[in-house]
């Protein structure tokens, strides 16, 4: 199974809400032969870390692709690009935010060196799953949506047993 995570709080000239922009990137990810098995509803979030930017929409997608990880992981970008991304600083508001969530089982840099690596912010080695959403209500409720019974492959936990553990404080609600 293979999930990504999208988000916006940002709008351009040609969309008008965050709304506009995450369904203008699952239309790209279409034309990129990226096919959407799911798509969770979309969910207004606040930004984390709390900042004065503006609040988030947020969704989660189950995604079919034979590209590899690492592969798929660039033409993410390049989808983002293509919006109108500009990446700068870390945790600014932003078009649009498409992060590989999952890919299948796989697990990099691997087991052994995920826990490390996965803490450190300054990382630029990928890390999969995605280092840091166990730990996001606002990738946890939507996936929890689409994918109820899907297990962390590094953690071994279901997505209802993380927010249970989940430290967030955000609030996520959904709007569409």
């Amino acid at each position: 199974m293979i999930l990504i995570g999208l988000g916006s709080n940002l709008t351009t000239e040609q969309y008008f809400t965050s709304g506009d922009v995450i369904n203008a990137a699952l239309r790209e990810l279409e034309k990129e032969n990226i096919v959407i098995d799911l798509c969770s509803g979309f969910y207004e979030t606040e930004p984390v870390p709390v900042s004065d930017q503006p609040w988030f929409i947020n969704a989660v997608a189950k995604i079919n692709t034979d590209l590899g990880a690492k592969k798929l992981l660039n033409r993410l970008h390049k989808i983002e690009e293509k919006i109108g991304r500009i990446r700068r600083d870390r945790w600014e508001a932003r078009v649009i935010d498409i992060d590989l969530l999952c890919y299948n089982d796989l697990i990099l840099p691997d087991m052994e060196n995920w826990f490390s690596l996965a803490n450190d912010i300054h990382c630029k080695e990928m890390i999969v799953p995605h280092s840091r959403m166990h730990e996001r209500n606002f990738v946890l409720i939507p996936l929890q949506e689409i994918v109820p019974h899907w297990v962390h492959p590094v953690l071994g936990k279901n997505i209802q047993q993380l927010l249970n553990e989940s430290k967030t404080t955000g609030i996520v609600r959904k709007i569409k």
